[in-house]
């Protein structure tokens, strides 16, 4: 295994990376900025510089990876077609990329409440609608997939329990990044996990359940 990480210098994608690297799982990071990158992420984690939003530096920096754990997401901005392109043309270059290469398994970080129009977020410039339509063209497109709706990240982790549930009945919730990180990793090793999209919080009071559990009690 291979892993491919889009969004490799954002809080999330920073943890999935350090995941993977704690795994033993050699990472390719795409990174706009090289120097960051360098600041931020493993020294054993291989930098190619390109964007999303660049299809044809996708090709390339793919290089040889088996699976992608997309993770970008557009920051707030009042570039009012940020979450467009980001969360849904990035996305759908990166998918054609992925087929492209035959990737095995694609992962994308989404969001809870991304079928919930009237949600507050959507004004940010329809961001959960952008990632909705992203969702579709992933689910479309022939790849394995595993489709990742955390609820609110926080930057701190906790001992707080993961609970996983089917698409559209999780609708509040936090969960630490690095947890989410864990469930995108864990998704690659778990055959239940395919085709599926999952919801993730975390809560003090939960049963503790291992991740063959929480990917096999989903039913979509």
């Amino acid at each position: 295994m291979k892993a491919f990480v889009a969004g490799a210098t954002g809080e999330t994608g920073r943890r999935i990376v350090q995941e993977l690297v704690a795994r033993n799982i050699p990472v390719r990071a795409l990174v706009r900025d090289q120097q960051k990158a360098q600041a931020i992420l493993p020294p054993e984690v291989e930098l190619v510089v390109g964007d999303v939003l660049a299809p044809e530096s996708l090709n390339a920096a793919l290089g040889d990876s088996t699976v992608v754990l997309c993770a970008t997401g557009a920051k707030p901005s009042f570039e009012p077609t940020g979450p467009y392109k980001v969360d849904f043309e990035g996305t759908k270059n990166l998918v054609e990329a992925a087929k492209a290469k035959q990737i095995e398994h694609f992962i994308l970080v989404s969001s809870l409440c991304v079928s919930q129009f009237f949600h507050p977020l959507n004004l940010f410039w329809l961001i959960l609608v952008w990632k909705k339509q992203a969702e579709e063209y992933i689910q479309k497109s022939g790849l394995t997939y595993t489709i990742v709706r955390p609820g609110g990240l926080k930057n701190e982790d906790n001992s707080d329990v993961i609970v996983m549930q089917d698409a559209d009945t999780l609708f509040d919730g936090s969960i630490p990044r690095q947890k989410v990180a864990q469930v995108c990793i864990e998704s690659l090793f778990e055959p239940a996990a395919r085709n599926k999209i999952v919801e993730i919080v975390a809560k003090p009071e939960a049963t503790q359940k291992s991740f063959q559990e929480l990917f096999q009690e989903i039913s979509n």
